[in-house]
């Protein structure tokens, strides 16, 4: 970039293009990660909905699918970009980098892989929260039918992927109940099904990353601290500095009127003295 300077010679000013391309990374995957966690408290409302009444309605579970997989395609994303960022650590332009720009990069990636494994773990706590309250109501519904399971006859009913495990055996009357209970009881089963699928394929996708924060744990936290102690400090620096600027316009506009009121005096002295002379 070139600008002219007060004697109309042209200046040479070079601008950090890389270090703004990478704040601008760094803007995307946090903006990204406040996308996952608003998604996630809307999964919440699904659940809520989908938990209350016996037969949901299938376009409700449509739209907790749409967000369960916007939330995985955004993670893999973000997971990307950050994998991204830590290989290029250890690249051959970091050579040509300050020491200070790598710090503030590696501070940027910890700090993020921190946010971004909270978030989605709490997606995680969710999912598997949902898992158990599901897994409650086709319990009480096979209560209805007059099966009753244990927790573990329950998981490996689960774990066998076949819906009707849970009605192979139970008589089906002309009871309304009964066979509104077996409904409810196969439509459970399929939505944990897929529920364990996404689980699992979360718990592969973002393994790494956490581990990843778990061994720099102390580090980020103590990142955190000084990144809020360094916005309070900047922040406080700018009144003192506004302060600064005040007293020193205070102080120089006294510094005038003590000029002033000086050769004003002086003006009186000598004109009393030139009198004098001038009387003589």
């Amino acid at each position: 970039q070139c600008k002219g300077n007060e004697d109309g010679e042209t200046v040479i000013i070079e601008k950090d293009h890389f270090m703004d391309d990478f704040f601008q990374q760094v803007e995307e995957i946090r903006n990204n990660i406040a996308k996952i966690a608003q998604n996630v408290e809307e999964v919440k409302k699904q659940h809520s909905i989908i938990l209350s009444a016996p037969n949901p309605e299938g376009r409700t579970k449509e739209e907790l699918e749409e967000l369960n997989e916007e939330i995985k395609k955004i993670a893999n994303k973000i997971r990307a970009r950050l994998k991204a960022i830590e290989q290029s650590f250890d690249q051959g332009d970091n050579a040509n980098r300050t020491s200070v720009d790598l710090r503030i990069r590696k501070t940027q990636h910890s700090v993020l892989a921190h946010k971004f494994v909270e978030v989605m773990t709490e997606y995680n706590e969710t999912q598997t929260l949902f898992r158990e309250r599901s897994k409650g109501r086709i319990q009480r519904q096979l209560e209805i039918t007059g099966k009753t399971t244990t927790d573990e006859e329950l998981e490996e009913m689960l774990e066998s992927g076949n819906p009707s495990i849970f009605t192979s055996d139970v008589c089906i009357s002309n009871s309304q109940i009964t066979r509104q209970a077996l409904n409810e009881i196969e439509s459970r089963h399929k939505d944990i099904m897929k529920l364990e699928s996404s689980i699992r394929e979360l718990h592969e996708m973002f393994m790494d990353m956490a581990m990843f924060v778990e061994t720099q744990g102390e580090m980020i936290n103590n990142i955190e601290k000084n990144v809020m102690n360094a916005t309070d400090y900047v922040e406080h620096a700018k009144e003192e500095t506004k302060k600064a600027v005040k007293y020193q316009s205070k102080a120089r506009r006294k510094m005038w009127i003590i000029i002033i009121v000086s050769v004003v005096l002086l003006a009186i002295v000598g004109l009393i003295i030139g009198l004098s002379v001038g009387i003589r």
